[in-house]
């Protein structure tokens, strides 16, 4: 499986090259800034797996990154944990009701902290501990790599799967054409972006016969998402 990215906001050094360390052993990605201004920027030019968010961090809060999040398309269903000194209950609530998925209290045991997210992707990313994906009515073996809609079989292509199957992986997360391109063909590809959208309709005419409601929402000027909501 791929390398995991995980977005640390943390300006503790120390503790983020502890965290760091952690995580490349269980074959995480990790991009790492102390202020959250940049953190911003990062998550919503490449959205990573999930992130990691301190409270207290340079430039804009943590809490108010997580809140600012939850307003973007492309980052609304970022998995987002929150690290913080601040025990206090009130505190916690506060955390989670800005739209974070979990909430670790400082001072905390990496192990445990690797075990959290893991726990948090889970819950987001099924293929982790799957070896079937399923959204609504639509059905992934990612064993035999068959497709089926509404009980029936669907027929498409080896990039039709990899784009649906990402597109499973993170239901309700809106992809930019850019984000969708590199992912399937890699960063160093040279192909137009138009070619994901001549993708996105084999795929839509695979998945949507015989009159079956469109699952692939289009977001304007933001890209393509795997989603029962009306724009």
């Amino acid at each position: 499986m791929a390398a995991l990215r995980l977005l640390l906001v943390e300006d503790d050094d120390a503790l983020a090259e502890l965290l760091k360390w952690h995580f490349s052993k269980q074959n995480f990605e990790v991009v790492h800034t102390r202020d959250g201004d940049e953190a911003l920027l990062l998550a919503r030019e490449n959205p990573p797996d999930i992130m990691l968010l301190d409270w207290m961090v340079e430039g804009t809060s943590g809490i108010e990154v997580c809140r600012q999040l939850r307003r973007y398309p492309e980052t609304a269903n970022l998995p987002i944990i929150m690290l913080t000194a601040r025990g206090e209950e009130d505190d916690r609530i506060r955390g989670l009701e800005t739209g974070a998925d979990d909430y670790v209290t400082k001072p905390f045991s990496p192990r445990e902290l690797v075990a959290r997210v893991l726990a948090v992707l889970r819950r987001i990313r099924p293929a982790l501990s799957k070896e079937q994906l399923t959204y609504n009515d639509i059905e992934m073996d990612l064993v035999s790599h068959r497709v089926k809609r509404a009980g029936t079989s669907v027929s498409i292509g080896p990039t039709e799967f990899r784009l649906l199957r990402h597109l499973m992986e993170y239901p309700r997360r809106v992809f930019s054409r850019e984000k969708l391109l590199d992912y399937i063909w890699g960063q160093d590809s040279d192909i137009e972006l138009r070619t994901v959208d001549v993708h996105i309709r084999r795929l839509r005419k695979a998945l949507n016969r015989d009159g079956l409601p469109d699952l692939i929402r289009t977001v304007r000027s933001a890209g393509y998402a795997l989603d029962t909501d009306e724009e």
